[in-house]
């Protein structure tokens, strides 16, 4: 091999491969700390975006009743906190300073390590442009995050769930986008598992049903619809989806209405179980290696508590602790899904 060669596909390095784990893992703690700042109602305590003088908390008590003042001019302060005194506004704004926090500290963790990689010749062409891209997914994670706080700065308390949902969507395509690049690091030119393409398309739909389900909870999240119907199997003694469908269309109702977006959230739960299972069977059916065969038992596991959290969430009359761990269970489904899919391929011959 010459040297030239050698510069653009380096031997795969541990140290990389902690760093992108070490990421991945902290954009899970951030998804996690994102459901704390939402369900404690802490993601509108922070009134302006500085995204880096930011990353210093109010310092001393005239710091402190300076950013108070701030949010007393919010409309969540004016309609809904307005009996907080400067401890209970406090303890709102932690959560909230500690989520921004950890972000800038993703986008440390990224871009410093990557430049060290880079100059020391340890990360080949192709993981430097997906390092590139991963940078700037992260930054744009970030404005969005500020963009979807705005909408709860201007007249009504509340963030847009369209902005919510945008915002936990690209969290997670963020992580399995640098999973994918530890999955490229590790399995550097070591064969795919061969899988039939019905099982390649199943897993596809699979991913395509779990993204459209984890928007719907966003739905339900940003329009507090899971307060709404706090009983499991029936939705306030109703089974059938017309009880809670308003006026405004079909379309409106799937998108605004909080219980018909409640009602669908569940419906497509028991469809992903059903496709879960069927395609648990599936790749177990081709005689998996070792690690998928590992990765598709977690999957099956996952998806099992990630149903039966959500219904505990629903039951426990949305307790903080249940309802951040169906959050961060999703994160790992999808990871699973991703690994499955990057392992896997269809013999072009037997198409």
């Amino acid at each position: 091999m010459s040297t030239s060669q050698s510069l653009q596909a380096p031997k795969p390095s541990r140290a990389v491969s902690i760093w992108l784990i070490s990421v991945w893992s902290m954009i899970l703690a951030m998804v996690l700390v994102g459901g704390i700042t939402r369900l404690t109602g802490s993601g509108l305590s922070m009134v302006e975006w500085h995204p880096f003088m930011g990353a210093v908390p109010p310092m001393g008590e005239a710091q402190w009743n300076e950013v108070f003042e701030l949010y007393k001019e919010s409309p969540q302060y004016q309609v809904v906190n307005h009996w907080m005194d400067l401890d209970s506004f406090k303890s709102i704004f932690f959560w909230e300073y500690i989520h921004r926090l950890i972000g800038r500290l993703i986008g440390v963790v990224v871009l410093v390590p990557c430049l060290y990689f880079m100059a020391r010749k340890k990360l080949s062409r192709s993981l430097v442009w997906k390092s590139m891209f991963a940078i700037f997914l992260g930054g744009m994670q970030g404005l969005l995050g500020w963009y979807m706080v705005k909408s709860g700065l201007v007249d009504d308390p509340a963030v847009s769930h369209f902005r919510l949902a945008a915002h936990l969507m690209l969290a997670f395509l963020v992580g399995q986008w640098i999973l994918w690049m530890w999955l490229d690091l590790r399995y550097q030119g070591q064969s795919r598992q061969i899988v039939d393409s019905a099982t390649r398309r199943s897993l596809r739909g699979f991913l395509l049903l779990l993204l459209i389900q984890i928007v719907y909870g966003a739905f339900v999240a940003g329009l507090r619809a899971g307060h709404m119907a706090m009983t499991f199997p029936d939705m306030n003694g109703y089974y059938l989806p017309h009880h809670f469908y308003a006026e405004g269309g079909i379309w409106n109702n799937l998108l605004h209405a909080p219980l018909a977006v409640h009602y669908l959230h569940r419906l497509l739960a028991l469809v992903a179980l059903i496709w879960g299972i069927k395609l648990f069977l599936r790749i177990r059916g081709q005689q998996p290696a070792a690690s998928l065969k590992l990765v598709n038992q977690a999957l099956l596991l996952l998806l099992v508590a990630q149903i039966g959290l959500g219904i505990y969430t629903v039951l426990s009359f949305i307790s903080i602790p249940v309802a951040v761990a169906h959050q961060g269970t999703a994160y790992l489904l999808t990871g699973c899904v991703f690994y499955l899919l990057h392992r896997s391929k269809v013999d072009k011959l037997s198409r």
